[in-house]
């Protein structure tokens, strides 16, 4: 399962293992993960996942954000082409609803939205569909070990 392979990831880490939240209800969507954690739906950190030439990547964003396709255009010189639902697990290695930059498939890089930038403590899914985590953002980029941070997203007014 998803979130063993999460489990597993954190704990490399001391006592970050105990800080994954699961949920008895569905935290798939930003709009149901907002509910579950008790906060707004922008500080879910939706985990988005695009086929480039040279592999798949994520992108973790907030959860109001959308992918601007000029900006994408302009930082990854490809149209935003999001990977099918029946080829998350075989190429990132988490199932729709679950998909997070933790424990993930060697080779997928993860790049960081600035849209992430405006809150503390973001939540990202941890490999299923009704769990989360808590993280500031200097945790974020610890533990997704990611490639940089990007402006790919517009935010809405």
């Amino acid at each position: 399962m998803s979130i063993d392979k999460v489990r597993s990831y954190f704990r490399q880490w001391p006592g970050m293992e105990e800080r994954i939240l699961e949920f008895p209800v569905s935290s798939a969507t930003v709009a149901e993960a907002a509910k579950a954690v008790g906060t707004e739906e922008r500080r879910i950190a939706k985990t988005l996942s695009f086929m480039l030439d040279e592999g798949p990547i994520l992108v973790v964003a907030a959860g109001d954000a959308k992918i601007d396709n000029k900006k994408f255009k302009g930082t990854f010189h490809k149209k935003a082409s999001m990977l099918k639902v029946d080829e998350l697990p075989e190429l990132v290695g988490h199932p729709v609803g679950g998909v997070c930059p933790f424990g993930i498939r060697e080779g997928v890089k993860v790049y960081l939205d600035q849209s992430l930038r405006r809150f503390p403590t973001v939540f990202p899914a941890c490999g299923s569909a009704n769990s989360a985590i808590e993280l500031t953002i200097p945790e974020l980029e610890t533990y997704s070990r990611f490639a940089e941070w990007v402006d790919v997203c517009r935010i809405p007014e």
